[in-house]
């Protein structure tokens, strides 16, 4: 009897300590350092829609005002995304105001030259300095209360 249960003891011995050994591997590989899958975010990240605080009224004012000044914003829907940057970049371009490249951005040059278009037309965006703070974004709001 003492042998079987000497046999039963070493054996338990035995499976614990391949148990302990297996999750001590494992803890171990799972430990390691794995390579980052994903790259860095940018600082910049491009907004699909940007109102610039509008809301849906008063955005479909603005893409109405592009679409008629015939700037093609595409379809007056309240959202202000690629396209109606597009066409707002193109109106500032066209009207002197150096939006830049005429790539559905909202950068620091559609918003200097929003600025700048937004001063020009009565409502107080403050200093053109390519940052949409809140005057600016109250003078665009402003501006779009009614159509053009």
């Amino acid at each position: 009897m003492r042998s079987s249960l000497a046999r039963a003891l070493v054996a338990a011995t035995a499976v614990v300590g391949i148990a302990a050994g297996g999750l001590a591997g494992a803890s171990a590989s799972v430990a390691a350092p794995q390579q980052a899958t994903k790259p860095a975010v940018s600082s910049r990240q491009i907004l699909a829609v940007n109102n610039l605080g509008l809301d849906t009224a008063r955005a479909k004012n603005w893409q109405s005002c592009l679409n008629a000044w015939h700037f093609n914003a595409g379809n007056e829907d309240g959202q202000l995304g690629t396209n109606s940057w597009m066409a707002a970049q193109r109106m500032l371009n066209a009207w002197g105001y150096n939006a830049g490249d005429v790539d559905g951005v909202v950068g620091p040059n559609t918003i200097t030259a929003l600025q700048k278009f937004l001063n020009a037309v009565g409502e107080n965006a403050g200093t053109p300095d390519g940052i949409a703070g809140p005057q600016t974004r109250a003078a665009f709001w402003n501006y779009n209360a009614t159509g053009c």
